[in-house]
């Protein structure tokens, strides 16, 4: 009975071994609308691809024939990479966000595990912008304006966001990418930021019970500034998941009037 017993338990194992192996594979794009009153409306409707933690999995073709004729624009939510991973293969899924449209980079804590300068050439070549505690301003042709800032890790305290700040001056809409979303406790409602993307904690990646080292990945709100956390696509440490599936975003924003 014992030996059953163990053998029954060996094969639970298992099974939830390879049922988290399993789950860390899936290519899963969320859709969300989000609406705000403040939104430039002479843009109509911005559509953002957001990938997050990708480390060292390669991005799935079916995920860009997914989304490559919907958004307007791709933002990696740092943690491109990690130690081991080739500059080959993040030069192919570079290639690959790239179908989509313009892609925009910020650094998060595993980016910074391998040679720096060997891969800012490598994101210069392939024509990714790095948003490194800056922003970059878009402008209508009815002269409004919306700022996409990024930080540098928080984690690691190579954040300004006092430095991206200005370089988005004026109270138009503001969208911050930072890896960490610890960043939301530096936020002040004065900073008139809209929204926040982050990713890093992996929705805690293997949850039991619905409990995990982190909270599950959503959108909240916080002191009038949006935060999107994503589980994000790749792993950390071990290839497994369970209860905080990977995931990118579509997120289209639009004017509250227009909901």
């Amino acid at each position: 009975m014992i030996i059953l017993i163990f053998i029954l338990l060996i094969l639970l194992s298992l099974i939830l071994f390879l049922h988290m192996k399993n789950v860390a594979k899936e290519n899963n794009v969320k859709y969300e609308i989000i609406y705000f009153p403040n939104f430039p409306r002479s843009f109509k409707e911005i559509t953002l691809f957001f990938i997050s933690d990708i480390h060292k999995r390669i991005v799935a073709d079916v995920i860009i024939e997914e989304v490559k004729d919907v958004a307007d624009l791709v933002i990696i939510g740092g943690d491109l990479l990690e130690k081991g991973v080739s500059l080959d293969q993040v030069r192919g899924n570079i290639r690959k966000l790239r179908k989509i449209g313009p892609v925009y980079f910020v650094w998060g804590n595993n980016d910074y595990e391998v040679d720096r300068q060997k891969l800012i050439a490598l994101l210069q070549e392939e024509e990714v912008n790095i948003i490194s505690n800056t922003a970059i301003s878009f402008k209508s042709d009815q002269g409004e304006k919306w700022s996409l800032m990024g930080i540098e890790d928080f984690s690691l305290k190579h954040d300004d966001l006092e430095a991206a700040l200005s370089h988005a001056v004026g109270e138009h809409f503001k969208i911050l990418i930072s890896h960490n979303p610890k960043i939301i406790k530096e936020i002040k409602q004065q900073d008139h930021i809209s929204l926040v993307l982050s990713g890093h904690t992996h929705g805690g990646q293997i949850r039991f019970l619905g409990f995990g080292p982190y909270e599950i990945g959503r959108t909240k709100l916080i002191n009038q500034t949006t935060l999107l956390v994503s589980n994000g696509y790749g792993t950390t440490s071990i290839p497994l998941r369970l209860g905080a599936k990977p995931e990118t975003h579509v997120i289209k924003m639009k004017h509250l009037e227009d909901k």
